[in-house]
């Protein structure tokens, strides 16, 4: 199996093949996951100071904060499986 690699920002890369769910930081379910996260360490801070606009479930159980959103993501993933380049997305495409 191949790893698929996706940049979400801030020099951090993500590998997506590890992904079990992408969602919002808006409901109280997951506010309570995001907490019981960081005191079990298994929280991963990637917004560098930024505001929380994804959640990213990993299949470790780890949880990922991201500062991009999910379209932004999702779009990225997409240019990628196109033969994109890192980060890139399809309006840069020739």
């Amino acid at each position: 199996m191949n790893t698929e690699l996706i940049h979400v920002g801030f020099g951090n890369i993500l590998a997506m093949n590890k992904v079990v769910a992408i969602v919002s930081p808006g409901s109280a379910p997951i506010k309570r996951l995001v907490e019981q996260a960081g005191g079990q360490g298994m929280l991963i801070d990637m917004t560098n100071g930024k505001r929380t606009k994804t959640i990213i479930i990993m299949d470790s159980g780890h949880i990922a904060l991201m500062a991009i959103g999910s379209k932004t993501i999702a779009a990225r993933v997409e240019a990628n499986r196109n033969g994109a380049f890192l980060g890139q997305t399809k309006r840069y495409r020739e």
